[in-house]
């Protein structure tokens, strides 16, 4: 079950069905992030996709007949009244169609009126309505949150149903459900998934094919099971100290990228990073690591580089110059893999000991695994009234001695909340602690 392999193969199959010749491919915002996620332009390139444009753009561009265009977006009804002003008025030769996810009758038969010009040549459903973020994992970026006032949002459980039952026709898997009985929200997106599940039949015709073998031999369906991330509150409130998790809690991985614009002294090419474990070994090898394992293993990265460079500097002879031709796109991808984590690590090095999380972290664990509530108390009011200390740290630190101490005779959280309003006047957020 590799979602990345599945997105790839359905752009595969769209770019095969659309024939030889130069192409275009029209996308949403979302199916942008799909698509680049799991693609480079270098890649789209060489499938002989040379011109990217986005369905809801503003401005008008050249008639390009001699083009085919590859249509991928979502099956939205914004989408839907997009994809009609173009056809209305195609810039291109020949227009092929792929909704990422069901698209109604309606919808379909709204777009064949609007073909006067009969430029559309196939209207499919492939479904990849997700963002493959690594092969076990994905992500349907809601980026606005799914609750408001404690309650699932209706657009955001729509969403969610939508990912899931792409997945689900991606993987082909047709699955028993189950959820956590004691969270409304996963009552509900069961229910949702298990509606389509039933009206979408026909769809799900692999059924007895996407059953697993157990240990004695008898087959069992898959398990779809759905936990609500409230039921533990302990975890995110912790910093993280795996690679991949660092990088993304001090300075953000959005679709496989970093925003490195704002750090001190970093070099243009660096400004702004990509991360992706399928065109990055090391990467792919140290995501999981933590960060004392990461500092040898960038040590053996920059010494094995040095030695290269060492050699690839004997140039003398004429065979030194073709053996030195012939590596060179690889000496040049090492230097820029080191370059890249080089700059990374120095990062998260200049921040940790700028916002002192190793101290912050040791209080968090303490919190987490030992019981010792007087030391405790004396060590996260140091920490709070320390100004290297960021507000976000000072809040989990409270967060978790809430947690932690909710019921001891000696529970001092209120003196912590007014610790905090001094720490950071006008923040709204140490009230909702005793909410909590």
């Amino acid at each position: 079950m590799d979602v990345i392999f599945a997105v790839k193969l359905y752009l595969n199959k769209m770019i095969e069905e659309c024939g030889f010749g130069l192409k275009s491919l029209l996308m949403d915002r979302e199916t942008t992030s799909i698509v680049s996620m799991v693609f480079t332009q270098s890649e789209m390139l060489a499938k002989e996709v040379y011109l990217f444009e986005r369905l809801d753009r503003s401005d008008s561009i050249d008639t390009m007949k001699y083009l085919k265009c590859i249509v991928f977006v979502r099956p939205t009804k914004e989408n839907i009244s997009y994809l009609c002003r173009e056809l209305k008025a195609p810039k291109f030769g020949q227009y092929f169609i792929y909704f990422s996810n069901i698209i109604s009758k309606t919808d379909v038969k709204l777009l064949a009126e609007c073909d006067e010009y009969e430029v559309v040549r196939d209207i499919q459903e492939f479904y990849c309505d997700f963002v493959a973020v690594c092969p076990h994992l994905m992500s349907l970026n809601i980026l606005d949150g799914c609750y408001q006032n404690l309650h699932l949002k209706s657009e955001s459980l729509e969403r969610c149903v939508e990912g899931i039952i792409s997945l689900l026709l991606s993987l082909q898997k047709y699955p028993t459900i189950r959820y956590q009985a004691s969270s409304t929200a996963c009552q509900r997106l069961a229910e949702g998934v298990k509606h389509v599940l039933n009206k979408e039949g026909s769809l799900f015709n692999f059924k007895s094919s996407s059953t697993i073998s157990s240990r004695d031999n008898t087959t069992l369906p898959p398990v779809l099971l759905i936990l609500d991330r409230r039921l533990d509150a302990l975890t995110p409130l912790l910093n993280q100290w795996t690679y991949q998790a660092m990088l993304h809690e001090l300075l953000t991985i959005n679709n496989n990228r970093i925003n490195l614009s704002d750090v001190p002294s970093v070099s243009r090419d660096m400004k702004e990073v990509v991360l992706s474990a399928e065109h990055d070994e090391f990467y792919e090898q140290n995501m999981y690591l933590n960060y004392g394992e990461i500092g040898a293993n960038i040590k053996a990265l920059m010494e094995e580089f040095q030695s290269k460079t060492k050699s690839q500097q004997k140039v003398e002879t004429i065979s030194d110059m073709k053996a030195f031709i012939e590596q060179y796109p690889q000496f040049k991808k090492m230097s820029g893999t080191v370059s890249k984590h080089v700059t990374l690590i120095g990062e998260l090095s200049r921040l940790i000991t700028m916002y002192n999380l190793f101290e912050v972290s040791e209080a968090e664990q303490e919190l987490a695994c030992q019981s010792n509530h007087s030391e405790s108390l004396k060590k996260i009011r140091r920490l709070i009234a320390n100004e290297n200390v960021r507000y976000v740290d000072a809040l989990r630190l409270v967060l978790l001695y809430a947690l932690r101490y909710e019921k001891h005779s000696s529970n001092d959280v209120y003196s912590l909340i007014e610790a905090l309003k001094k720490k950071a006047p006008g923040e709204d957020d140490p009230g909702k602690v005793s909410y909590i």
